[in-house]
């Protein structure tokens, strides 16, 4: 257990390290975002971030900067520091042969497996530790990678643009464009912080998207990204394997993955060999009369392709869907200043909600401006 005292500076320098962490929002995944900075008499020493998985840990890059200076420092870190070989070794390691003074932690590793083990390590070695120093707004920081820990699954982002009266495309489909310019960017921020972009074949027949993202190189160059490195791999919900061979998104850069349904895949091999053929990857999830299993999908992202955040951007039934499966953490609601009647097109087909004891309930998180347009952050209370 953590037997050193909190010191008025600590959260000073925490806050600093959270700083740093944020530089790596959008570009460590799937590992958590770190920051970590060296303090000894009142000066900083060192500090650094974890840039890329693969690549040093944010203590590791602090060490490095501070050199011999690290010697009698306390080191402040965002996320517990590791003490296992991974691809880079241990952290906690790395802290102990600097012969720092001591270590101030926001939060622990949510990984079962190692929680708590390099703190250990650290007091073994007669540092003194510090836990829980800013540790909601560490938490914060690492949303997607400490829900994959805990439950193996990924933090789930919904993104919706609508009308004011809650519409989201005219009845003929047109919908181009119902938010505005400053709205449309910070979405492909979105994007290229998410892990993977779902969305429902309705939506590719209808619109036929690109789902990449669409930033300048000075834009993504401000998020530590590239152009070859910034797109989430884009889900295409199809339990029929309806897509279309042409369709724009399977030529342009990034992975594009077909979820489909055993059924369909047991009961068309051929379709299945066409997809191959034309180099497009297929997964086969559980469903229940055309409707693939929410869940299902959201393990195999969290699970085999090491997915910590996804992004729903999708028409009404697929949104309507996850909304009612109760595994979205976040509603993110883009809402221009204009009516587009009633006879567009809703939000969210939303089957079953017939009175008001039945409606859903959200806790607004935050709000904020794009232009002429709000974003609305909500939490949905029933969301598991």
């Amino acid at each position: 257990m953590s037997h050193s005292k909190l010191l008025e500076s600590d959260i000073f320098y925490m806050q600093k390290a959270l700083e740093l962490a944020k530089k790596g929002l959008y570009s460590t995944k799937p590992n958590p975002a770190v920051g970590c900075v060296l303090v000894k008499d009142g000066i900083i020493v060192g500090e650094g971030w974890h840039q890329k998985a693969g690549q040093p840990h944010a203590e590791r890059v602090a060490l490095a900067s501070a050199g011999n200076k690290a010697q009698g420092a306390t080191a402040y870190v965002t996320l517990e520091p590791c003490s296992h070989f991974g691809r880079t070794p241990p952290c906690a390691d790395g802290l102990i042969e600097a012969k720092v003074a001591r270590v101030v932690v926001a939060m622990r590793d949510p990984n079962p497996l190692v929680s708590g083990q390099g703190i250990k390590r650290i007091e073994d070695a007669g540092i003194d530790v510090l836990v829980g120093v800013l540790e909601e707004e560490a938490k914060a920081i690492n949303l997607g990678f400490i829900r994959k820990m805990e439950k193996q699954l990924p933090f789930v982002r919904l993104k919706m643009a609508s009308s004011l009266d809650g519409r989201t495309a005219m009845n003929n489909g047109e919908s181009h464009w119902i938010t505005g310019e400053e709205s449309r960017k910070e979405v492909h921020k979105m994007r290229a912080q998410s892990g993977a972009l779902i969305t429902g074949i309705g939506t590719v027949l209808a619109d036929n998207p690109s789902l990449t993202v669409r930033l300048t190189d000075q834009e993504l160059t401000e998020l530590n990204l590239s152009q070859d490195n910034c797109h989430p791999i884009r889900i295409v919900l199809d339990p029929n394997l309806s897509m279309p061979t042409d369709a724009k998104m399977l030529s342009l850069p990034g992975r594009t993955i077909l979820m489909t349904s055993k059924e369909t895949t047991d009961r068309s091999p051929e379709l299945v060999e066409m997809f191959y053929n034309h180099g497009v990857e297929l997964v086969a999830v559980s469903a229940q009369d055309d409707r693939l299993d929410i869940e299902s999908i959201l393990r195999y992202l969290a699970e085999v392709e090491d997915v910590n955040d996804v992004m729903v951007e999708s028409g009404a039934i697929v949104a309507g869907a996850f909304m009612q499966s109760g595994l979205v953490n976040e509603l993110h609601s883009f809402i221009a200043p204009s009516l587009m009647g009633n006879t567009a097109k809703p939000m969210f087909v939303l089957p079953g909600i017939e009175s008001m004891d039945q409606k859903m309930n959200f806790k607004i998180q935050s709000m904020d401006r794009f232009g002429e347009d709000i974003r609305l952050i909500l939490v949905p209370k029933e969301a598991i």
